[in-house]
């Protein structure tokens, strides 16, 4: 399905401000000139314009045309996209380095959030993701045994893991999101090339499959001054303050 219209030209917009097209202090084309590059509406054009300003990526305004105030790109969670979709989506170039991935009994953390008992054998990812050549976010991932075997005939630099298991017949369905600031530890640091304690967002997930099966636990950390998050909340519905609700 072909997104909104000022989706598409938020899209556009984030890509050229995350691409440094438009770097930090650059005044956006005016209304008009997105209206007439874009062929959308006046109307279309602000709920584009508005996106960006409600994530912090644009300021200004009140009759000027509106200026960059930070290139972190954001990440939303109003969709179940994959690093590689995503990074796509926002017109960069997504990469991978696998540095791990083994079969090993679960530790207590990964236990718990998959239900099952400690030393109950899951398969372990640890990769570094890349936004165009650039180290961004460390993913520690631990999938159920039936699930992460799948990944062994997988090259995993290769490409999304969330869309090979969709076409090996995983079903994800959904994925509970908890999001905090943690120190970088030595391997995050190293990695991420960055100095450890430095800052970290991380995003801790529970995906769950058709079933309602546990399928996944990750534990990802982001670099923050490459990438934001962003959460939409609608009158109807309600996002509590530490644990995000995500649709297929």
């Amino acid at each position: 399905m072909t997104p909104p219209l000022h989706l598409r030209v938020a899209d556009e917009l984030r890509g050229r401000i995350s691409r440094g097209q438009l770097p930090v202090g650059a005044a956006l084309p005016s209304e008009a000139q997105l209206c007439e590059e874009f062929a959308a509406s006046r109307g279309t054009v602000r709920q584009a314009l508005a996106a960006l300003r409600n994530e912090g990526l644009i300021g200004g305004g009140q009759g000027k045309p509106p200026v960059v105030r930070q290139a972190a790109v954001a990440q939303p969670f109003e969709t179940f996209l994959s690093f590689t979709r995503w990074a796509r989506q926002m017109g960069r170039e997504p990469g991978q380095r696998t540095v791990e991935i083994a079969r090993r009994g679960a530790g207590p953390i990964a236990a718990d959030a998959l239900g099952i008992d400690e030393g109950t054998p899951v398969v372990e990812v640890l990769r570094l993701r890349l936004l165009d050549g650039i180290p961004t976010m460390l993913e520690r991932s631990s999938f159920i045994e039936p699930v992460g075997r799948l990944l062994f005939d997988f090259d995993l630099d290769a490409g999304s893991i969330y869309e090979h298991l969709q076409e090996r017949g995983v079903d994800l369905r959904a994925a509970r999101h908890t999001i905090d600031a943690i120190a970088a530890n030595e391997i995050d640091a190293d990695l991420l090339t960055i100095t450890a304690g430095a800052p970290l967002l991380r995003e801790r997930r529970r995906a769950i499959d058709a079933t309602g099966t546990r399928v996944e636990y990750g534990d990802d950390r982001y670099r923050p001054d490459l990438v934001t998050f962003t959460i939409d909340n609608v009158q109807a519905g309600r996002v509590s303050p530490h644990v995000l609700k995500e649709t297929p």
